[in-house]
């Protein structure tokens, strides 16, 4: 008999880490997370995932001739994504640190320079838009922070570049710290990030890839890293994707950000929970096992979207998070739940619930699915993978905490 999961043991278990208030908790959302916000068919997704945003390039740049040299150029290197836009601008930076004064693949370093330049300002305006009410995931994540009074810091941590998050913070009257202080020109604060030196209510907001309204501007002879309260249009968007060796002026913000996300997984009885992402971030992936190797009371927990396997265009099963598998296989505190299986403990086992319990627990069976299909067995779902759902858990929990 092979193993299996109590799904209702284990969403015990995560409520009642959820709801303590001094515990090191902490949230990792990724590019999959704005896919959850319902909108009307015409106008879904709000914003698009990593290969809808890469398609939306390609369609935008492709009268561009320099850009069409870079695709065929991209295309002999073939450890390189094509339909992943954040390769594609690694692609571009590479070749622009090695172009001074020449050419490389067919592009001069002006070339290359406004390529990139290009790439980002075509980003941002895509990815530049407002949540549309103020009941969203977003807003319900920003909720269950307020819903206590914490004595730890919850850290939010995102490898995307836009605004959503820090639209539903202020419109929910969070107070965030995102490592940049100042009104004007905001300029990023190290130390403050190092030395956790903002009071214990703010929210940290850690924007790994950085973000649409941050700026590469020359300072007479050296050029530094600016937050902006608005987007600006023809400026240097700091956007970079995290396998990119930068050159100075971009290593300071990336570098401590990183470094942040490996602290807080070294904190005693650390947990950080994983929505969207699926562990396609090598340099990412390395700060999280290694954290977790060098703190056995952490816990990682991977929320993915949709069933362990999925088929490819040849219409044959095949892992749908292979690294995130492998992984968590060889690492205890890692966890991994998909919808209809779990990697608990380095144990893998599908969600199997005994529906027979006569008192089950009324706030969390309805995170439990009972998935019938004709002349195959009864599977038990839990969905919060989809980060819509787990906000909704999230939720529960409010509503649990003021009623006890």
């Amino acid at each position: 008999m092979g193993t299996s999961h109590d799904p209702m043991r284990h969403l015990k278990y995560l409520r009642h880490s959820l709801s303590q208030d001094n515990e090191a908790i902490g949230f990792f959302v990724a590019a999959g997370c704005p896919l959850s916000i319902p909108l009307p068919e015409p106008h879904w997704p709000l914003i698009p995932d990593v290969m809808g945003l890469t398609k939306f390039i390609n369609e935008r740049l492709k009268s561009t001739s320099e850009y069409n040299t870079l695709l065929l150029e991209l295309d002999k290197v073939t450890r390189i994504q094509t339909k992943n836009i954040e390769h594609i601008l690694s692609f571009v930076r590479s070749l622009y640190l090695v172009s001074e004064g020449g050419e490389v693949r067919g592009l001069n370093e002006s070339q290359l320079s406004q390529l990139e330049k290009t790439i980002c300002e075509e980003i941002a305006k895509k990815i530049d838009v407002v949540l549309p009410s103020e009941d969203t995931p977003y807003h319900r994540l920003c909720n269950w922070i307020n819903s206590i009074d914490r004595k730890s810091a919850v850290e939010i941590f995102t490898t995307n570049y836009d605004l959503l998050l820090e639209q539903a913070l202020e419109s929910t009257q969070m107070p965030y710290f995102d490592g940049f202080v100042g009104s004007r020109k905001s300029f990023f604060d190290l130390r403050a990030v190092e030395e956790n030196l903002i009071p214990h209510h703010w929210t940290r907001l850690w924007k790994i890839h950085g973000s649409i309204n941050w700026y590469l501007e020359n300072e007479g002879a050296k050029k530094r890293v600016h937050r902006s309260s608005e987007i600006k249009d023809k400026a240097s968007h700091l956007i970079y994707p995290s396998h990119l060796k930068y050159e100075e002026s971009r290593k300071m913000p990336y570098l401590a950000l990183i470094d942040q996300l490996s602290r807080f997984i070294r904190k005693k009885s650390s947990l950080l929970i994983l929505c969207g992402y699926s562990f396609n971030d090598g340099h990412i992936n390395d700060t999280i096992l290694n954290a977790l190797k060098a703190n056995p009371t952490a816990m990682v927990l991977g929320l993915m979207y949709g069933e362990y396997k999925t088929k490819n265009a040849s219409s044959e099963l095949v892992d749908s998070y292979p690294e995130a598998y492998s992984m968590a296989r060889n690492q205890h505190n890692l966890n991994i739940w998909t919808y209809d299986k779990a990697i608990i403990g380095t144990s893998l086992g599908g969600w199997k619930y005994d529906w027979h319990n006569e008192s089950p627990d009324s706030d969390l069976i309805d995170f439990v699915d009972k998935d019938s299909q004709k002349d195959l067995p009864d599977r038990d779902l839990v969905k919060l993978g989809d980060f819509a759902r787990f906000t909704y858990f999230l939720q529960k929990i409010i509503g649990t905490s003021k009623a006890a």
